[in-house]
């Protein structure tokens, strides 16, 4: 089994425009994720939390986002969507995914079979990452060369 991690994505005001969903599809398809939570909710502006149904997304027919119905593998409970929902603003709607990162299962495979594992693990924001790089090429004597744009 491959790390697992989750995303908690916030769209202000409650707009969603879906622009994601069919990349999010891609990276299923292409078995670089397996998506085992796919749950949505809404802060009210007096902070009570409302679970949203995929119908209350797709108002207008627009989105497919049928293939999403039913994901939930029971990880994802009403106690994690409360502390997801702590972090949104009032009147914000937000996604709440959990899945496998498929792409480093062998590799978690080999290491655990060499005896090897995880001490320590982390993710280190991308704007952190961009203000970074943006202060070391601004640097003097700095190389000034281009940017990775890994992750950009």
């Amino acid at each position: 089994m491959g790390p697992i991690d989750y995303l908690v994505v916030e769209f202000p005001g409650g707009r969603t425009t879906g622009e994601g969903m069919p990349l999010l599809v891609d990276l299923v398809d292409r078995g670089v994720i397996r998506l085992l939570d796919l749950a949505f909710l809404r802060r009210e502006a007096d902070g009570s939390v409302t679970a949203l149904e995929l119908a209350d997304l797709d108002r207008d027919g627009r989105l497919d986002l049928a293939v999403f119905e039913g994901v939930s593998s029971g990880l994802l409970g009403r106690d994690d969507l409360d502390e997801a929902a702590a972090a949104l603003e009032p009147g914000s709607s937000a996604a709440v995914a959990v899945y496998e990162n498929l792409w480093a299962a062998p590799l978690a495979a080999a290491l655990r079979r060499s005896g090897a594992r995880m001490v320590a693990g982390g993710r280190i924001p991308v704007q952190d990452v961009l203000a970074s790089l943006d202060a070391a090429e601004a640097a003097p004597g700095s190389a000034g060369g281009p940017r990775p744009t890994v992750g950009r």
